[in-house]
């Protein structure tokens, strides 16, 4: 106890003097050192040294996220990285023994520091936080290096987290949001895997099997990227990452890089719209559900910051954007409505959306399409541009201020192959964006006569 006392103590301290220390940075060019290199194995390191405080934050992200999974077993590498942390297997020549889930949840609390796996649609992504003390770091390193490589995936805690999501997936499809985001992804993204969609026989498909063989050919040394915040200098990062990639797969198996990486399979891209299309989808709620949009772009796109600041003004910058303004301020259509795009490895879509009165769901639409297609037709104003800028600049030391914040666009960085120098540059590429750049970028991304249109709420129901 007065260890995880201790810890949180720091945490707390770690968040005011990152925060502190990066506010400054950001003032003096926000100059933050990122050191990269290439293990034998093949592995990619990014480290940034932060000796504030005594703690470290690593995260290790491979490319077998859900845009990999099999069509009938979707859900494939979600399950496969929660259920990694089901336990680990036991390892005779080392006279370690096996831990099932109760056992390695109190190996990480009497360490006062955690590991753990998730997937999103591009990778599976491990993530270790750990005090940096000798006597601690030293037991959370390899406890870490045995959850990731050892997995047990017990066949009976599958069945009974495959009863518990199974459960929870038929509870989420009596949610408006969710049928109506079902619809939406479906359209957007015909048949590429950004659209597929966990179900009850998709999950009864999965065996721990399954994961097992995901794990093997998937997570490899050769094929991480690995970026670590933290009291750490660059030769205690080289053996913190090679002490946690030991044990898997191919880690042993040649001393020169990458090269004997087998190439995974390439995976479709996402076909572009020919046409406009629209869903009505009838449902007994209180507010229509309306969502509006189409394939995006790549998040290594050279229009990126065009696009990161255009749809600020759009519909991205709450209150301030003009979708706000137009839909809810002027006409008390909504509450609240937004874009976004959700750029990744493949074209993540651009997304429209609100909520509204069943009655007033038409002319919600109609004013949205409108706005939309004048912003796309002449872009924003200078003030709507320079108001952007402001915020955007001005917020910009919240997205670094702490270790974990600064971990997250490290790994950004590492798995988009962006520039190293890309934070230290971040506010004077928003700063050099024109009214001509946003008209520009949106134009080549957006279609508004080609876009799907999803409206859920109301009596009638229709598609075309």
């Amino acid at each position: 106890m007065n260890l995880m006392i201790t810890f949180k103590k720091i945490i707390g301290q770690a968040v005011l003097i990152v925060a502190t220390s990066l506010v400054g940075l950001h003032a003096a060019t926000a100059a933050i050192a990122i050191e990269h290199w290439t293990q034998p194995s093949g592995a990619q390191v990014f480290l940034v040294q932060s000796h504030a405080i005594p703690m470290v934050d690593v995260q290790l992200d491979f490319d077998a996220g859900s845009r990999r999974d099999p069509a009938a077993q979707v859900g494939l590498a979600s399950v496969t990285a929660s259920m990694s942390g089901m336990g680990v297997r036991a390892n005779p020549a080392r006279g370690e023994p096996a831990l099932d889930e109760n056992a390695l949840g109190e190996a990480w609390a009497d360490l006062g520091a955690n590991f753990g796996g998730h997937a999103s649609s591009d990778r599976m992504s491990f993530a270790l936080r750990s005090l940096t003390y000798p006597d601690l770091l030293a037991k959370a390193v390899p406890l870490a290096a045995r959850q990731l490589a050892e997995p047990s995936f017990p066949a009976d805690i599958w069945q009974r987290e495959r009863e518990t999501m199974s459960a929870a997936i038929k509870e989420a499809n009596t949610r408006p949001a969710t049928l109506a985001q079902r619809a939406f992804d479906q359209a957007v993204y015909g048949v590429h895997p950004y659209g597929y969609d966990t179900t009850e026989d998709s999950l009864k498909r999965i065996e721990v099997t399954h994961m097992a063989e995901l794990y093997r050919q998937m997570l490899q040394p050769c094929r991480a990227k690995v970026s670590l915040v933290g009291a750490l200098t660059r030769a205690q990062a080289d053996a913190l990452v090679a002490q946690l990639l030991a044990g898997l797969a191919g880690s042993q198996s040649s001393t020169a890089g990458d090269a004997h990486c087998q190439a995974l399979p390439a995976v479709v891209e996402v076909a572009p719209l020919s046409q406009a299309s629209e869903q009505r989808i009838a449902f007994d709620s209180a507010q229509a559900h309306v969502l509006l949009g189409q394939p995006g772009y790549k998040r290594n796109d050279p229009d990126f910051f065009a696009l990161l600041v255009g749809n600020y003004i759009l519909g991205g910058g709450g209150f301030v954007s003009r979708l706000t303004n137009e839909v809810r301020e002027k006409r008390g259509l909504s509450y609240s409505v937004y874009s976004y795009f959700a750029p990744g490895l493949h074209a993540g879509a651009f997304t429209l959306g609100l909520q509204t009165r069943p009655d007033q769901a038409d002319q919600a639409l109609q004013v949205s399409r409108d706005v939309l297609a004048r912003f796309v037709a002449d872009g924003p104003t200078e003030a709507e541009l320079q108001a952007a800028k402001d915020n955007l600049i001005g917020g910009f030391a919240l997205r670094l201020d702490s270790n974990r914040k600064l971990l997250d666009n490290v790994a950004n960085i590492a798995w988009n192959n962006l520039p190293l120098d890309y934070l230290d540059n971040w506010t004077q590429r928003v700063q050099n964006i024109t009214v001509a750049d946003i008209k520009a970028a949106f134009q080549r991304k957006l279609q508004p006569d080609r876009m799907v249109t999803v409206v859920l709420g109301g009596a009638g129901a229709s598609a075309q």
